[in-house]
């Protein structure tokens, strides 16, 4: 595994990825490797964690059906692991405020669509200046060509109560193509992701390292 969420993608696995920036370095020179895979999806959750399994990852499948009772095993989870940054890539699921008031700035969540940088208000003004709507929730990619706008994207945003509304820690735009459907703009958005990612981490982990100097 290269980069976090190149693993992640490529397992196609709705997964939490725990970072311990004191392990070996994964990402470069700024964040360290992932420590622990979480899936929630009995689907498809067994084919990703053997894959996070073969690149040395510890891994669990948590079902999620009781949520309060998931969110104490994973409470659990990240504490004996001694997680400092959860990275959420494709998780759906959305946790208690309790759950998230835990953990400040310390969750990062992928979503396929352009949020403003405060995570708050109904508008994003684009690298070219175009105003667009801000998509949050599901199905964000279907709104996005369903509204015929020409830009949409990805957010890498810190995880708060309300849901898709943390502040932004990094951007990605991508062109919607005349051709465009469902599944093309998401394959590429989810190629947009895989730097992404990485991008956010470092730049967490810089915002941390110079909090504590």
């Amino acid at each position: 595994r290269e980069q976090v969420e190149q693993r992640l993608g490529r397992m196609g696995v709705p997964a939490i990825a725990g970072v311990d920036h004191r392990r070996r370095n994964l990402f470069g020179d700024h964040v360290r490797c992932a420590r622990l895979v979480v899936a929630h999806d009995d689907e498809i959750g067994a084919q990703g964690l053997q894959r996070a399994l073969k690149a040395h990852i510890p891994s669990v499948y948590l079902p999620w059906k009781q949520r309060i009772e998931a969110e104490n095993k994973l409470t659990k989870l990240l504490t004996i692991f001694e997680i400092e940054l959860v990275v959420l890539a494709g998780w759906m699921r959305i946790f208690t405020p309790e759950f998230s008031r835990q953990y400040p700035r310390r969750i990062i969540n992928l979503h396929p669509a352009l949020l403003p940088d405060s995570g708050q208000g109904e508008s994003y003004t684009t690298s070219n200046g175009t105003v667009i709507p801000v998509f949050r929730g599901l199905h964000v990619v279907e709104a996005a060509l369903e509204a015929g706008i020409k830009i949409t994207g990805s957010t890498v945003h810190y995880v708060i109560p309300e849901v898709d509304a943390g502040p932004a820690i990094s951007h990605a735009e991508v062109p919607i193509l005349p051709e465009d459907n469902a599944d093309t703009l998401h394959e590429r958005i989810k190629q947009a992701e895989h730097r992404l990612i990485v991008e956010a981490v470092r730049q967490h982990q810089r915002t941390v390292t110079e909090a504590n100097q």
